[in-house]
């Protein structure tokens, strides 16, 4: 069987260790998220399990002051980036949704077979 070819998001080198890159997709248009740590790449569907609002409260703003979890703009919810667990807030307990994502030839990869639910 054929590997799906997915979509490019961008260059490895375009999301800084550390950091988080939103990014719209598909049509109808999903919006997603991917986080950085070092060489490993974190993809998430840019929604609140909680109230569906999108987490990012500016383009591109995703993480807390230190970096080391996701936050909701809505209510401040946190989350862990590598497991997209909230570990504080209302949706405690809950975990973002992930997105399938992979690196090729230094690119970042999202793959449009992903069937979820953004309504």
């Amino acid at each position: 069987m054929a590997e799906a070819e997915g979509i490019a998001l961008c260059r490895v080198d375009e999301i800084a260790d550390g950091a988080a890159r939103g990014f719209t997709i598909g049509d109808p248009p999903l919006r997603i998220f991917v986080v950085r740590r070092g060489d490993a790449f974190y993809g998430y569907a840019n929604r609140c399990p909680h109230v569906g609002t999108p987490l990012d409260w500016a383009p591109d703003e995703f993480l807390d002051r230190e970096g080391e979890h996701v936050v909701c703009s809505t209510h401040g919810a946190l989350f862990r980036i590598h497991d997209g667990m909230c570990i504080a807030g209302p949706c405690q307990g809950d975990r973002l949704e992930p997105f399938p994502i992979a690196l090729r030839d230094g690119v970042v990869v999202a793959f449009d077979e992903f069937v979820g639910d953004f309504s």
